[in-house]
């Protein structure tokens, strides 16, 4: 009786030891059950997002917040832009790429070609960008435009710096223009 004890505890023993080692070494996915949209990779449990997307699963796409008409004035020197427009659309699959176009008071283009911009440090609350440098040629003379701005959900603004290939380049201020 005493040696089938014995064997008994060995066996419950053998078995504890088994079941505690097959438990233990088993890693649990921590990323089952999380969904990363937008392209973002789980790990850890924890979604990393591409640039231009945010938020717990990567559901927020920051340039479709910023895709609007934002109105206001800007100045040039001494001359000033009542109710300009400056309107944002969104181009490609790049999430940091879009399109700004300017427009007089009568939402009619002006002669500065549709900028492409790049936009950084993308947040909800808003998101920094650099013009592409983007050319055009009026009257024989090239125009060759720079600069940078800030645009958020409610707001924007920009400096935009315009070379001619003859003559004195001419910075174009365009603050605080509200999404209409």
């Amino acid at each position: 009786m005493k040696s089938f004890r014995l064997i008994a505890l060995s066996a419950l023993m053998t078995v504890g030891t088994f079941s505690t080692v097959v438990y233990t070494s088993c890693t649990k996915d921590e990323c089952k059950g999380v969904t990363c949209q937008n392209g973002g990779t789980c790990s850890g449990g924890t979604c990393t997002c591409p640039s231009g997307v945010g938020g717990a699963n990567c559901e927020t796409i920051y340039r479709t917040g910023y895709t609007n008409t934002y109105k206001g004035n800007g100045t040039a020197g001494t001359f000033t832009f009542t109710n300009y427009r400056m309107v944002f659309t969104t181009v490609g699959t790049d999430l940091t790429q879009m399109n700004l176009a300017l427009q007089d008071a009568s939402g009619g283009s002006v002669d500065v070609p549709i900028l492409p911009i790049t936009l950084a440090n993308n947040a909800t609350s808003g998101s920094t960008f650099t013009i592409t440098s983007t050319s055009t040629t009026s009257g024989g003379i090239t125009y060759t435009y720079t600069g940078n701005g800030s645009v958020s959900g409610t707001t924007a603004s920009m400096s935009l710096t315009e070379t001619p290939s003859t003559g004195a380049a001419v910075v174009y201020t365009f603050t605080n223009m509200i999404k209409q």
